[in-house]
Protein backbone atom coordinates (compact mmCIF):
# COMPACT_ATOMS: atom_id res chain seq x y z
CA UNK A 1 0.00 0.00 0.00
CA UNK A 2 1.26 3.22 -1.01
CA UNK A 3 2.34 5.47 2.05
CA UNK A 4 0.03 8.34 2.10
CA UNK A 5 1.69 11.69 3.20
CA UNK A 6 -0.16 13.44 6.33
CA UNK A 7 -0.55 16.57 4.39
CA UNK A 8 -2.19 14.90 1.55
CA UNK A 9 -4.45 13.29 3.74
CA UNK A 10 -5.55 16.07 5.57
CA UNK A 11 -6.59 18.14 1.81
CA UNK A 12 -8.17 15.22 0.89
CA UNK A 13 -11.34 15.71 3.73
CA UNK A 14 -11.00 19.56 3.04
CA UNK A 15 -8.72 20.44 6.95
CA UNK A 16 -6.32 22.48 7.07
CA UNK A 17 -3.17 22.27 9.34
CA UNK A 18 -2.79 25.55 11.38
CA UNK A 19 0.37 25.73 13.46
CA UNK A 20 0.02 26.51 16.74
CA UNK A 21 0.36 30.20 17.69
CA UNK A 22 3.31 31.12 19.88
CA UNK A 23 3.82 33.40 22.14
CA UNK A 24 5.79 36.78 21.35
CA UNK A 25 6.44 37.76 25.01
CA UNK A 26 8.80 36.29 27.16
CA UNK A 27 7.93 34.39 30.65
CA UNK A 28 8.80 37.37 32.52
CA UNK A 29 6.60 39.51 30.48
CA UNK A 30 3.55 37.71 30.67
CA UNK A 31 3.87 37.38 34.13
CA UNK A 32 4.11 41.11 34.52
CA UNK A 33 0.74 41.24 32.25
CA UNK A 34 -1.31 39.00 34.73
CA UNK A 35 0.12 40.67 38.04
CA UNK A 36 -0.69 43.87 36.66
CA UNK A 37 -4.57 42.46 35.71
CA UNK A 38 -5.41 41.30 39.18
CA UNK A 39 -4.53 44.89 40.47
CA UNK A 40 -6.56 46.39 37.09
CA UNK A 41 -9.49 43.52 37.95
CA UNK A 42 -9.16 45.00 42.17
CA UNK A 43 -9.70 48.84 40.78
CA UNK A 44 -12.50 47.88 38.93
CA UNK A 45 -14.32 45.88 42.02
CA UNK A 46 -13.41 48.66 44.16
CA UNK A 47 -12.95 52.05 42.06
CA UNK A 48 -9.78 52.79 43.15
CA UNK A 49 -6.26 51.83 43.67
CA UNK A 50 -4.93 49.30 46.26
CA UNK A 51 -3.71 51.03 49.43
CA UNK A 52 -1.35 49.86 51.93
CA UNK A 53 -2.40 51.45 55.35
CA UNK A 54 -5.48 49.83 57.34
CA UNK A 55 -6.36 47.17 54.32
CA UNK A 56 -5.99 43.66 54.90
CA UNK A 57 -2.97 41.91 53.48
CA UNK A 58 -3.94 40.86 49.99
CA UNK A 59 -4.71 45.14 49.28
CA UNK A 60 -1.63 45.78 50.95
CA UNK A 61 0.08 42.94 48.26
CA UNK A 62 -2.21 44.30 45.30
CA UNK A 63 -0.46 47.89 46.34
CA UNK A 64 3.45 46.74 46.99
CA UNK A 65 3.21 45.39 43.56
CA UNK A 66 1.90 48.32 41.86
CA UNK A 67 4.26 50.21 43.89
CA UNK A 68 7.07 47.79 42.23
CA UNK A 69 5.32 47.84 38.33
CA UNK A 70 5.69 51.71 38.51
CA UNK A 71 9.63 51.90 39.24
CA UNK A 72 10.23 48.91 36.44
CA UNK A 73 11.44 49.90 33.46
CA UNK A 74 9.35 48.19 31.06
CA UNK A 75 6.39 48.53 32.70
CA UNK A 76 5.20 51.35 30.56
CA UNK A 77 5.35 50.42 27.42
CA UNK A 78 4.39 47.02 28.31
CA UNK A 79 1.27 47.43 30.12
CA UNK A 80 -0.07 50.85 28.63
CA UNK A 81 -2.86 49.46 26.52
CA UNK A 82 -4.14 47.83 29.62
CA UNK A 83 -3.73 50.79 31.79
CA UNK A 84 -7.40 52.41 31.37
CA UNK A 85 -7.27 53.46 35.00
CA UNK A 86 -4.13 55.37 34.62
CA UNK A 87 -2.81 53.05 37.71
CA UNK A 88 0.93 53.51 36.53
CA UNK A 89 0.66 56.98 36.10
CA UNK A 90 -0.89 57.72 39.70
CA UNK A 91 0.85 59.26 42.64
CA UNK A 92 3.82 56.38 43.58
CA UNK A 93 2.99 55.44 47.24
CA UNK A 94 6.65 53.31 46.79
CA UNK A 95 7.66 52.17 50.55
CA UNK A 96 10.94 53.86 51.39
CA UNK A 97 12.52 50.46 51.76
CA UNK A 98 12.28 49.80 47.92
CA UNK A 99 13.12 53.39 46.84
CA UNK A 100 17.30 52.07 46.39
CA UNK A 101 15.94 48.37 44.50
CA UNK A 102 17.57 47.52 41.18
CA UNK A 103 15.73 45.74 38.77
CA UNK A 104 16.79 42.18 39.86
CA UNK A 105 15.18 43.05 43.25
CA UNK A 106 12.21 44.62 41.71
CA UNK A 107 11.38 41.39 39.84
CA UNK A 108 12.07 39.13 42.65
CA UNK A 109 9.34 41.59 44.87
CA UNK A 110 7.12 40.34 41.59
CA UNK A 111 8.09 36.59 41.87
CA UNK A 112 9.87 36.75 38.67
CA UNK A 113 13.71 35.50 37.80
CA UNK A 114 15.80 37.26 36.14
CA UNK A 115 15.79 34.12 33.98
CA UNK A 116 12.45 34.50 33.19
CA UNK A 117 11.10 31.71 34.99
CA UNK A 118 7.62 31.40 36.30
CA UNK A 119 5.89 29.56 39.45
CA UNK A 120 4.18 26.70 37.59
CA UNK A 121 1.44 26.91 40.14
CA UNK A 122 -0.68 29.64 40.99
CA UNK A 123 1.44 31.76 38.68
CA UNK A 124 -1.72 34.60 37.85
CA UNK A 125 -2.85 34.15 41.15
CA UNK A 126 -1.07 36.84 43.97
CA UNK A 127 -3.53 36.04 47.11
CA UNK A 128 -1.18 32.71 47.16
CA UNK A 129 1.36 33.54 49.71
CA UNK A 130 3.58 31.04 49.52
CA UNK A 131 5.93 32.57 46.81
CA UNK A 132 5.30 35.68 47.90
CA UNK A 133 8.34 38.18 49.35
CA UNK A 134 6.65 41.59 49.13
CA UNK A 135 7.27 44.21 52.00
CA UNK A 136 3.56 44.99 52.92
CA UNK A 137 4.09 40.88 53.45
CA UNK A 138 7.20 41.14 56.04
CA UNK A 139 5.19 44.34 57.83
CA UNK A 140 1.79 42.70 57.93
CA UNK A 141 3.74 39.55 59.61
CA UNK A 142 5.47 41.41 62.06
CA UNK A 143 2.31 42.95 62.74
CA UNK A 144 0.03 39.59 63.42
CA UNK A 145 0.85 38.40 65.88
CA UNK A 146 -1.11 35.08 67.62
CA UNK A 147 -2.71 34.52 71.04
CA UNK A 148 -1.09 31.72 72.92
CA UNK A 149 -1.68 30.82 76.56
CA UNK A 150 -0.98 33.39 79.19
CA UNK A 151 1.12 30.86 81.60
CA UNK A 152 1.04 33.41 84.47
CA UNK A 153 -2.47 34.52 84.17
CA UNK A 154 -3.29 33.59 88.12
CA UNK A 155 -1.36 37.09 88.46
CA UNK A 156 -3.55 39.13 86.26
CA UNK A 157 -7.15 37.11 86.76
CA UNK A 158 -7.83 39.45 90.09
CA UNK A 159 -7.12 42.47 88.08
CA UNK A 160 -9.90 41.54 85.58
CA UNK A 161 -12.42 40.38 88.36
CA UNK A 162 -11.66 44.09 89.50
CA UNK A 163 -11.64 45.63 86.36
CA UNK A 164 -15.56 43.97 85.74
CA UNK A 165 -16.21 45.49 89.55
CA UNK A 166 -15.35 48.57 88.73
CA UNK A 167 -17.29 48.83 85.49
CA UNK A 168 -20.70 47.60 87.99
CA UNK A 169 -20.18 50.35 90.15
CA UNK A 170 -19.77 52.91 87.67
CA UNK A 171 -15.97 53.66 89.12
CA UNK A 172 -14.52 52.83 85.18
CA UNK A 173 -16.55 54.13 82.24
CA UNK A 174 -16.01 52.61 78.66
CA UNK A 175 -15.53 54.92 76.02
CA UNK A 176 -15.34 54.96 71.77
CA UNK A 177 -11.66 54.53 70.75
CA UNK A 178 -10.94 57.16 68.73
CA UNK A 179 -10.83 60.19 69.95
CA UNK A 180 -7.37 59.15 72.32
CA UNK A 181 -5.81 56.52 70.57
CA UNK A 182 -3.02 56.51 73.35
CA UNK A 183 -1.73 53.13 74.61
CA UNK A 184 0.09 53.14 77.58
CA UNK A 185 1.04 50.07 80.14
CA UNK A 186 -1.71 49.55 82.91
CA UNK A 187 -4.33 50.65 79.80
CA UNK A 188 -7.77 48.42 79.58
CA UNK A 189 -9.46 47.72 76.33
CA UNK A 190 -12.08 46.13 75.02
CA UNK A 191 -11.20 44.36 71.68
CA UNK A 192 -13.34 42.02 69.30
CA UNK A 193 -15.12 41.34 72.40
CA UNK A 194 -12.49 40.62 75.04
CA UNK A 195 -11.13 42.50 77.55
CA UNK A 196 -7.57 43.35 77.20
CA UNK A 197 -5.29 44.30 79.45
CA UNK A 198 -1.63 45.77 78.51
CA UNK A 199 0.88 44.73 80.93
CA UNK A 200 3.87 45.85 79.18
CA UNK A 201 5.16 48.03 76.76
CA UNK A 202 8.69 46.87 74.84
CA UNK A 203 11.42 49.84 73.78
CA UNK A 204 10.76 52.06 70.93
CA UNK A 205 10.92 51.31 67.11
CA UNK A 206 10.94 52.70 64.33
CA UNK A 207 7.70 51.75 62.09
CA UNK A 208 8.15 51.74 57.93
CA UNK A 209 6.45 54.76 57.99
CA UNK A 210 8.94 56.63 60.37
CA UNK A 211 6.72 56.91 63.25
CA UNK A 212 7.30 55.18 66.29
CA UNK A 213 5.95 51.97 67.46
CA UNK A 214 6.24 49.42 70.37
CA UNK A 215 5.50 46.20 70.99
CA UNK A 216 3.18 45.19 73.82
CA UNK A 217 2.30 42.33 76.22
CA UNK A 218 -1.35 42.43 75.81
CA UNK A 219 -3.50 39.58 78.51
CA UNK A 220 -6.85 38.89 77.39
CA UNK A 221 -9.81 38.49 79.85
CA UNK A 222 -9.58 34.78 78.01
CA UNK A 223 -6.58 33.09 79.73
CA UNK A 224 -4.30 34.32 76.38
CA UNK A 225 -1.44 36.68 75.64
CA UNK A 226 -0.43 38.09 72.43
CA UNK A 227 3.02 40.58 71.72
CA UNK A 228 1.33 42.63 68.91
CA UNK A 229 2.68 45.81 68.02
CA UNK A 230 1.27 49.24 69.38
CA UNK A 231 -0.28 50.50 65.95
CA UNK A 232 -1.71 46.94 65.13
CA UNK A 233 -3.64 46.98 68.35
CA UNK A 234 -4.75 50.54 67.75
CA UNK A 235 -5.80 49.61 63.56
CA UNK A 236 -7.77 46.72 65.73
CA UNK A 237 -9.74 49.34 68.09
CA UNK A 238 -10.45 51.85 65.49
CA UNK A 239 -11.92 49.14 62.97
CA UNK A 240 -13.94 47.25 65.68
CA UNK A 241 -17.32 49.23 66.02
CA UNK A 242 -17.57 47.55 69.58
CA UNK A 243 -13.98 48.48 70.65
CA UNK A 244 -13.74 50.57 74.14
CA UNK A 245 -11.30 51.95 76.32
CA UNK A 246 -11.76 51.46 80.05
CA UNK A 247 -11.33 55.22 82.13
CA UNK A 248 -9.19 55.04 84.94
CA UNK A 249 -10.92 54.50 88.10
CA UNK A 250 -13.05 57.79 88.80
CA UNK A 251 -12.21 58.72 92.19
CA UNK A 252 -13.71 61.78 92.15
CA UNK A 253 -14.45 64.20 95.15
CA UNK A 254 -13.89 61.84 98.44
CA UNK A 255 -14.40 65.10 100.84
CA UNK A 256 -15.59 68.59 99.80
CA UNK A 257 -18.13 71.14 100.00
CA UNK A 258 -21.00 70.08 97.56
CA UNK A 259 -22.99 67.14 98.65
CA UNK A 260 -23.17 64.14 96.61
CA UNK A 261 -26.65 61.17 96.92
CA UNK A 262 -23.70 59.11 99.03
CA UNK A 263 -22.66 61.66 101.21
CA UNK A 264 -22.64 61.32 104.48
CA UNK A 265 -21.43 63.84 107.44
CA UNK A 266 -19.66 62.09 109.30
CA UNK A 267 -18.54 58.62 108.64
CA UNK A 268 -16.27 55.81 110.07
CA UNK A 269 -13.77 53.35 108.36
CA UNK A 270 -13.30 50.48 110.51
CA UNK A 271 -11.32 47.43 110.30
CA UNK A 272 -12.17 43.89 111.62
CA UNK A 273 -10.59 40.94 112.57
CA UNK A 274 -12.00 37.75 112.63
CA UNK A 275 -12.21 35.35 115.41
CA UNK A 276 -13.30 32.47 113.70
CA UNK A 277 -11.95 28.92 114.05
CA UNK A 278 -11.71 27.93 110.11
CA UNK A 279 -7.85 27.07 109.99
CA UNK A 280 -7.02 29.47 107.49
CA UNK A 281 -7.83 32.28 109.76
CA UNK A 282 -6.74 31.06 112.71
CA UNK A 283 -3.39 30.73 111.11
CA UNK A 284 -3.31 34.10 109.42
CA UNK A 285 -5.36 35.77 111.88
CA UNK A 286 -3.21 39.21 112.28
CA UNK A 287 -2.87 39.61 108.55
CA UNK A 288 -6.82 39.02 107.43
CA UNK A 289 -8.88 42.17 108.04
CA UNK A 290 -12.31 43.17 106.77
CA UNK A 291 -12.31 47.43 105.51
CA UNK A 292 -15.51 48.65 105.38
CA UNK A 293 -17.48 52.06 106.00
CA UNK A 294 -20.15 53.14 108.42
CA UNK A 295 -22.54 56.40 108.56
CA UNK A 296 -24.01 54.58 111.82
CA UNK A 297 -22.85 52.69 114.69
CA UNK A 298 -20.11 50.57 114.61
CA UNK A 299 -21.60 48.56 117.15
CA UNK A 300 -24.82 48.10 116.12
CA UNK A 301 -23.62 47.02 112.53
CA UNK A 302 -21.20 43.83 113.82
CA UNK A 303 -23.46 43.19 116.43
CA UNK A 304 -25.22 39.75 114.75
CA UNK A 305 -21.53 38.86 113.26
CA UNK A 306 -21.61 35.54 114.36
CA UNK A 307 -24.61 34.74 112.43
CA UNK A 308 -23.72 36.81 109.30
CA UNK A 309 -21.19 34.97 106.55
CA UNK A 310 -19.94 38.36 105.53
CA UNK A 311 -18.51 38.26 108.78
CA UNK A 312 -16.86 34.41 108.48
CA UNK A 313 -20.01 33.52 110.35
CA UNK A 314 -18.19 34.53 114.25
CA UNK A 315 -17.31 37.23 116.00
CA UNK A 316 -15.27 40.17 115.32
CA UNK A 317 -12.77 42.73 117.19
CA UNK A 318 -11.86 46.25 116.08
CA UNK A 319 -8.81 47.00 115.51
CA UNK A 320 -9.13 50.16 114.07
CA UNK A 321 -11.31 52.93 113.29
CA UNK A 322 -10.84 56.39 111.76
CA UNK A 323 -13.31 59.50 111.80
CA UNK A 324 -13.79 61.17 108.45
CA UNK A 325 -16.27 63.94 107.57
CA UNK A 326 -18.22 64.73 104.08
CA UNK A 327 -17.50 61.28 102.83
CA UNK A 328 -18.34 59.45 100.09
CA UNK A 329 -18.98 56.15 101.12
CA UNK A 330 -18.98 54.00 97.65
CA UNK A 331 -16.32 55.97 96.35
CA UNK A 332 -14.24 54.82 99.29
CA UNK A 333 -15.14 51.40 99.56
CA UNK A 334 -14.55 51.64 95.54
CA UNK A 335 -10.99 52.69 96.21
CA UNK A 336 -10.42 50.04 99.06
CA UNK A 337 -11.46 47.01 96.70
CA UNK A 338 -8.91 48.45 93.73
CA UNK A 339 -6.40 49.31 96.06
CA UNK A 340 -6.21 46.24 97.71
CA UNK A 341 -8.09 43.97 95.03
CA UNK A 342 -4.64 41.46 94.90
CA UNK A 343 -4.48 40.97 98.17
CA UNK A 344 -8.32 39.94 98.60
CA UNK A 345 -8.33 35.96 100.00
CA UNK A 346 -10.05 33.29 97.86
CA UNK A 347 -11.84 31.40 100.93
CA UNK A 348 -15.24 29.92 100.93
CA UNK A 349 -17.38 28.84 104.07
CA UNK A 350 -20.94 27.44 104.51
CA UNK A 351 -23.79 29.87 105.88
CA UNK A 352 -26.17 28.71 108.24
CA UNK A 353 -28.24 26.78 105.64
CA UNK A 354 -25.02 24.57 104.33
CA UNK A 355 -24.40 26.89 101.44
CA UNK A 356 -21.18 27.58 100.07
CA UNK A 357 -20.43 31.59 100.04
CA UNK A 358 -17.45 33.30 99.15
CA UNK A 359 -16.86 36.30 101.48
CA UNK A 360 -14.91 39.10 99.13
CA UNK A 361 -14.58 42.20 101.66
CA UNK A 362 -11.42 40.38 103.31
CA UNK A 363 -8.00 41.13 102.47
CA UNK A 364 -4.53 39.84 103.79
CA UNK A 365 -2.15 42.51 104.27
CA UNK A 366 -0.46 44.23 107.38
CA UNK A 367 -2.42 47.02 109.74
CA UNK A 368 0.19 49.56 109.00
CA UNK A 369 -0.18 49.44 105.13
CA UNK A 370 -4.16 50.23 105.75
CA UNK A 371 -2.98 53.32 108.29
CA UNK A 372 -1.07 54.23 105.33
CA UNK A 373 -3.61 53.89 102.54
CA UNK A 374 -6.16 56.05 105.05
CA UNK A 375 -3.52 58.96 105.23
CA UNK A 376 -3.13 59.11 101.28
CA UNK A 377 -6.97 59.27 101.15
CA UNK A 378 -6.92 62.13 103.58
CA UNK A 379 -4.40 64.07 101.35
CA UNK A 380 -5.32 62.66 98.15
CA UNK A 381 -2.75 61.12 97.00
CA UNK A 382 -4.01 57.71 97.20
CA UNK A 383 -4.54 57.99 93.33
CA UNK A 384 -0.85 57.40 93.12
CA UNK A 385 0.00 54.17 94.50
CA UNK A 386 -0.48 50.76 93.90
CA UNK A 387 -0.71 48.09 96.70
CA UNK A 388 2.68 45.33 96.13
CA UNK A 389 1.43 42.40 97.71
CA UNK A 390 5.14 40.49 97.19
CA UNK A 391 6.53 43.50 99.24
CA UNK A 392 3.52 44.05 101.64
CA UNK A 393 3.62 47.90 101.03
CA UNK A 394 2.68 50.79 98.62
CA UNK A 395 3.93 51.94 95.75
CA UNK A 396 4.40 54.58 93.45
Amino acid sequence: MPEIDEDELLADLGLKLTPPKTSSRTPREERIIAGFEDIVRFHQAHGRAPLHEGRDIFERLYAVRLDQLRKLPEAQTLLTGLDGPGLLLGAAAAQADGDDLDEDALLAELEIGVDGGIDAADQNDITVLRHVRSTAEKRAAEEIADRTPCADFALFQPLFEQVEQDLKAGVRKTLRFGRDTSIAGGNYFIVGGQLAYVADVGDAIKAPNGESDARLRVIYANGTESNLLRRSLQRALYKDDTGRRLTDPDMGPLFGDAPEPDDIATGTIYVLRSLSNHPFVAEHRELIHKIGVTGGKLETRIAGAAKDATYLLADVEVVATYKLHNLNRTKLENIFHRLFGAAQIDLTIEDRFGHPVKPREWFLLPLHVIDEAVERIRDGSITDVVYDPETARLAG
